[in-house]
């Protein structure tokens, strides 16, 4: 009887597509089997055997197998279920899971070698194999580490996810460390997720001293070769027992998973953006362990809305910790009204008068300071000021942004670069004039304020590789620079024992964006920038330069008043039904022609509220309303909590599927963003 094997290709397909299996490969082929398909006229991909049977297929040519990749299953029935979820709950295809979830070179036409018990893995340093150390790193537990840690355990008991509320600097690591190797001591795995690969700098050295060589470290900047062995020991008979690593970890496979460490849980970087499965690592990790029967940790100094609300109705463990590792003090706030002062003339550049004191008198007794401003360049555009023209990109509509130190213009969009013009060209006046400070700019006029100090910028453009990152983060703690110049990089979670002011030079930067998130993600981002300040010996100063001084937000900030923020949001989400208490898809519609880009998008407007009725936003222009040439609508879908997803996934692709029927709707891209950020 002959056989056929479902398989799922590494392409926006929603379904996996049916293949006979020759008689030859009929032993080697079993689900979870890489396997080499043609498709299409010329084409052939790698895709995975996801099950085999013994129904013919009805209604077209059954193609069959060409070869088979693998001795053994390189995908596992729990990651199986897990990609399900992922494909129903975030309305992708199942091919942009796959995609995701296995490294470049496991979905390349090369045999794979069989694995041996003792999984042989490279041993360069990239690979972060580490030698067993004896017990240096592991420390005692002060008295309210000790309290958290014992609630969190008690918490387990009766709740699968607990949320750990620590202030930054509270030691919120050592109770990680204890909880691992509680777990580890069970014979159980662990996952500790990170939301940026910048962060596993720090972490990775305190981490490696006490687990050496049972942890293994996975992130993007790691060669495809060295994910490729970490993916392949999690299948060998030794897998790493703590794997710590960013949002792609989750897709893994563990054996005996038994707790999820996700730290920094309010972090925006947990969200996948583009391309698709465009997921939240946070809330990914959280079923991962749910599948897996492990219980899943959240840290943070600054908890989600949507995580603090969980825990306090009761469906999350709820344990705070309060005091400060050491009791050392929360830092001074100060508020400047940088508004006032421009009018006033008393504003030095960028640096009000008490900034400039302030890292003065940092300098002066061989202290360190972090400048924080969350947008890099020089400025953020270049204008004419006789005709006003401003430099756009060809290609998005936004303004170029002038980088200065390769005296280039730049999309921060499509990363095209552009030489600056000679003169205007639509006027030609000879000279364009630079609106707005960038990071670049900040490091400018602090060399002119203090020529003597040391200075490093830290964003995409100075540490666009993790060597680099790497190189400034150990640079700056050992002290070779005074001054620390960065965008949201320098907000999470790094710790520097000698710096004692932070300046925040634009505090209003989130703060007046039209997101119903803005609020949080000012008080989220200025929290935490605040909290890297005094973190050891002494009192740190935070200077807080804002032109809304009298705002909500900033006071909640300066009195470190987190329930407050939380009690406030909460009331405007509830009255006009945004998170938590109604889930968002956005549904963006991408067309190279302009008028058939909003005539589709009108279109698939009314063919939604043919179904969903008012709970249809748009179509509208996005921020940025073209990108790469391509012309981009959206709208907005709000659902009751209590909605099927899968339902809601099925009636979204019905629709689809009827307005790309349409003659017109040739070229157009549809796609999902579920829980968007």
């Amino acid at each position: 009887m002959m056989r056929y094997a479902d398989v799922i290709v590494p392409l926006p397909l929603h379904d996996s597509y049916t293949y006979s299996i020759p008689s030859a490969l009929e032993s080697s082929v079993r689900k979870g089997c890489r396997v080499l398909v043609p498709f299409g006229k010329s084409k052939s991909y790698v895709g995975i055997v996801h099950t085999v049977h013994t129904k013919e297929p009805q209604g077209y040519e059954v193609k069959a197998i060409k070869e088979c990749l693998d001795t053994f299953p390189v995908v596992t029935e729990a990651q199986f279920r897990f990609w399900q979820w992922i494909a129903q709950y975030y309305a992708c295809p199942l091919g942009d899971v796959m995609n995701a979830a296995l490294p470049a070179r496991l979905k390349a036409d090369k045999p794979a070698k069989p694995s041996s018990k003792k999984n042989s893995v490279a041993t360069d340093l990239d690979t972060h194999i580490y030698k067993e150390s004896t017990g240096c790193g592991f420390h005692a537990l002060n008295k309210p580490q000790q309290q958290a840690f014992d609630a969190i355990r008690q918490s387990f008991i009766t709740k699968n996810v607990t949320l750990l509320h620590g202030i930054t600097s509270s030691g919120k690591t050592e109770i990680y460390i204890h909880l691992i190797r509680q777990a580890l001591s069970e014979g159980k795995q662990v996952l500790y997720l990170l939301p940026e690969i910048a962060l596993t700098t720090q972490i990775t050295e305190r981490l490696r001293s006490v687990f050496g060589d049972q942890m293994g470290v996975f992130h993007s900047k790691f060669s495809d070769a060295v994910r490729v062995a970490v993916y392949r020991k999690q299948l060998s008979d030794e897998p790493y027992q703590l794997v710590l690593g960013v949002r792609s970890s989750v897709f893994l496979p563990f054996r005996q998973l038994g707790l999820v460490i996700v730290d920094e849980e309010h972090e925006v970087s947990y969200k996948q953006q583009d391309p698709a499965p465009r997921y939240h690592a946070r809330n990914a990790a959280i079923m991962l362990a749910h599948q897996c029967g492990a219980k899943t940790l959240l840290g943070t100094a600054t908890p989600s809305l949507e995580s603090f609300q969980l825990a306090h109705t009761g469906r999350y463990g709820y344990v705070s910790l309060t005091t400060r590792y050491l009791d050392c003090q929360l830092p001074k706030i100060e508020v400047v009204d940088i508004k006032r002062l421009k009018f006033q003339k008393q504003m030095k550049g960028i640096f009000s008068p008490v900034l400039i004191e302030s890292i003065g008198n940092a300098l002066t007794h061989g202290e360190q300071v972090i400048l924080f401003l969350n947008r890099r360049g020089y400025a953020n555009f270049l204008m004419c000021q006789t005709c006003g023209w401003v430099p756009r990109c060809p290609h998005c509509d936004v303004s170029l942004t002038y980088h200065k130190k390769t005296n280039r213009l730049v999309c921060h969009y499509c990363g095209q670069a552009y030489m600056l013009p000679p003169s205007c060209p639509s006027c030609g006046e000879p000279r364009l004039s630079d609106v707005g400070i960038g990071t670049e700019k900040v490091e400018q006029q602090i060399h002119r304020h203090f020529p003597e100090a040391t200075t490093v910028r830290m964003d995409i453009d100075t540490a666009h590789t993790r060597a680099a990152y790497e190189q400034i983060i150990t640079d700056f703690s050992h002290h070779q620079y005074d001054i620390l110049i960065g965008t949201q990089m320098v907000t999470k979670g790094l710790d520097f024992d000698n710096v004692s002011v932070v300046g925040i030079l634009d505090a209003d930067t989130m703060l007046h964006l039209p997101d119903f998130r803005s609020a949080e993600r000012t008080y989220h981002v200025l929290a935490q920038v605040a909290g890297r300040a005094g973190r050891r010996n002494h009192r740190g100063l935070v200077v807080l330069q804002t032109r809304s001084a009298d705002s909500d937000i900033i006071a909640h900030v300066v009195h470190n008043d987190y329930e407050s923020m939380f009690r406030t949001q909460m009331e405007e989400r509830r009255q006009f039904h945004y998170p938590p208490f109604y889930r968002l898809i956005n549904i963006y519609l991408r067309h190279n022609d302009y008028s058939r880009t909003e005539q589709l998008a009108h279109e698939l407007g009314d063919l939604l509220r043919q179904t969903f009725g008012d709970r249809v936003l748009g179509p509208d222009r996005p921020a940025v309303a073209r990108v790469r040439s391509m012309y981009v609508r959206k709208l907005m879908l709000k659902i009751e909590k209590q909605a099927s997803a899968n339902k809601v996934r099925s009636l979204l692709f019905d629709i689809q599927a009827r307005l790309l029927q349409q003659p017109s709707a040739h070229g157009v891209q549809i796609y999902y963003d579920v829980d968007p950020m």
